[in-house]
């Protein structure tokens, strides 16, 4: 059985075009999706707490200790 994927974190490099939903040098989650992985967007879990695509290079993952990870999470 196959593991889907999780939540992952990413940091935001450039907001230009989205400065209302985006902070730059800010975390937030990227949501598995594989479509829009595949045309350089990630799901976005941005300022207004829905879910949209963004440009994947406005982003650069990051990886935290498990206890900062899911602090960050919860929040």
């Amino acid at each position: 059985m196959a593991k889907t994927p999780s939540k992952r974190l990413v940091v935001c490099l450039d907001n230009e075009g989205y400065a209302a939903s985006l902070e730059r040098r800010k975390i937030y989650i990227a949501l598995p999706d594989p479509d829009a992985d595949k045309n350089g967007l990630l799901r976005i879990i941005d300022e207004s707490g829905e879910d949209y695509l963004y440009p994947k290079a406005s982003f650069s993952p990051i990886t935290l200790p498990p206890p900062l990870k899911k602090a960050v999470l919860a929040a």
